[in-house]
């Protein structure tokens, strides 16, 4: 479970890959991952997180201490 978005929860997807001939052959979408460093102010100290660029921006919308108060309360360890 390495491509995982910590935040969304996004995880590869699989498909189909279409040839000019309409072959279709099995591959996987992977979420656009970024891991990124935040200072939290609040504890005084920098975290590093798995992010989807949609994570990114919920982070800039609602804040990034709301955010992770929300993942422990859903018992991931940041």
């Amino acid at each position: 479970m390495a491509r995982v978005c910590q935040v969304t929860g996004k995880v590869p997807v699989t498909g189909n890959r279409v040839s000019h001939s309409n072959i279709k052959t099995k591959r996987r979408f992977l979420p656009n991952l970024q891991v990124k460093k935040y200072y939290l102010a609040e504890e005084d100290k920098w975290i590093t997180i798995k992010l989807s660029t949609t994570a990114i921006r919920t982070i800039n919308k609602n804040g990034l201490y709301s955010v992770v108060k929300q993942l422990r309360k859903e018992g991931q360890h940041i």
